[in-house]
């Protein structure tokens, strides 16, 4: 059995994932950072928890909290059934079962639903998504897209991605993107074109392993550095 999914699904993750996936050091948490693709993410309430400002964009956020938690209710059952048929496409340590999963994220996407109106109402949460968004060039200092680029190579074509990464440069000074496999956990086939990509227009760029497997092989992250070498 493989994933099989037909568009982007609501799906958070928290603030410890958050940290793990990217890598961020305390230095990092206090730059000016954009989460893009955020969807249910707990990381920007987690972060004004700790008064620390994120901004989180998302086509999502055009929808209101009860929209919201009825998309997630509609498709929490079907990614935990898809997971279930694909266990071994996971690496279950530090979440020890399905049901673990499912505890999880329920907790991160219920802390971001009790933030959400009041996010929202402080441009916190933007309803924008790629290859456009609506913020000026350089106004963060790191951009965060996890799960969204690569993951969902089979509807997401390479020019869109290579449209997105040079958006996403256009208004972060750093850029760092998680994972580099489809859903299926399988190695995306874009990574080494786009990398190409990155190379043909004067962008440094790494691999870098991090500390976060939850997929299988799916433990590195492609950074960016925005300014010409």
């Amino acid at each position: 059995m493989a994933f099989k999914y037909d568009e982007a699904l609501p799906w958070g993750r928290s603030f410890d994932e958050y940290c793990r996936m990217f890598d961020l050091t305390a230095d990092d948490l206090n730059n000016t950072i954009l989460g893009c693709a955020d969807g249910p993410a707990s990381f920007n309430a987690e972060m004004f928890g700790k008064r620390r400002r994120v901004v989180s964009c998302d086509p999502l956020y055009q929808c209101t909290k009860d929209q919201i938690r009825t998309r997630i209710d509609a498709t929490y059952d079907t990614v935990i059934s898809q997971t279930r048929g694909n266990k071994d496409k996971f690496v279950w340590d530090v979440i020890p079962s399905i049901e673990e999963l499912g505890r999880i994220r329920l907790a991160a996407m219920n802390r971001f639903l009790a933030d959400y109106a009041n996010g929202k109402a402080q441009g916190r949460y933007v309803p924008a998504e790629l290859p456009e968004l609506p913020f000026a060039s350089n106004s963060f200092d790191l951009a965060l897209c996890s799960h969204f680029l690569f993951l969902y190579g089979d509807h997401l074509s390479l020019e869109f991605h290579k449209g997105a990464v040079d958006e996403l440069c256009r208004v972060a000074r750093e850029v760092r993107l998680f994972p580099l496999l489809n859903y299926n956990a399988e190695p995306s086939p874009f990574v080494t074109p786009l990398a190409e990509h990155l190379q043909n227009t004067g962008r440094a760029f790494s691999i870098r392993k991090v500390p976060y497997e939850f997929q299988r092989g799916g433990n590195l992250m492609l950074t960016i550095a925005t300014a010409a070498a």
